[in-house]
């Protein structure tokens, strides 16, 4: 399965607008399927702070179904697939606020973002438990993405070290565990 953007509905008035952010039944026409299991919120307070490209690895890898609910992001996903098609083919897409987007990152994708506005929130579901023992990353500026900084980015320490696509040996495998 490939990364999908999303635009849930919103209903609006003068007192601002409602909005279902997820529901198993709709979202299961679009194919996704994922047993979400926990939701996890971040904030970044700096414009140009990114955070990427991770991933979780078999036996605990995450599906994400992300959104911005303060501020605005780019979101990223990066096929990681071995055999893939599409391996190191990335897309990405403006979440924000205000617009509603959400992008689901499937199993086998790496996934990171670039905060666009100060103190942007990001609140996302996954697909398994955080299990640190399976965490992994890829160094943000090896796959090509067209990241939109107007000076060098504010990393982690872990996101400054990741291998390069171009050095990683994915855990992930085309047609068989993602």
């Amino acid at each position: 399965m490939d990364p999908i953007l999303l635009t849930p509905a919103r209903h609006g008035d003068h007192r601002g607008f409602f909005g279902e952010t997820y529901s198993r039944r709709r979202y299961a026409e679009f194919g996704i399927t994922d047993d979400f299991i926990q939701d996890n919120h971040s904030l970044s307070r700096a414009v140009g702070t990114l955070r990427g490209l991770h991933f979780q690895a078999p036996p605990r890898p995450q599906g994400k179904l992300v959104r911005c609910g303060r501020g605005a992001i780019f979101d990223v996903a990066v096929d990681i697939r071995r055999g893939s098609p599409s391996f190191g083919k990335w897309v990405g897409y403006p979440l924000t606020a205000e617009n509603g987007h959400q992008l689901y990152v499937p199993v086998g994708y790496a996934h990171g973002f670039v905060t666009l506005e100060p103190d942007s929130e990001i609140v996302y579901k996954c697909s398994d438990y955080y299990a640190p023992e399976t965490e992994g990353a890829v160094r943000w500026d090896s796959c090509g993405i067209d990241w939109p900084l107007s000076g060098d980015p504010i990393l982690s320490d872990k996101d400054a070290i990741a291998p390069a696509l171009a050095d990683f040996d994915s855990p992930f495998i085309y047609g068989e565990n993602s």
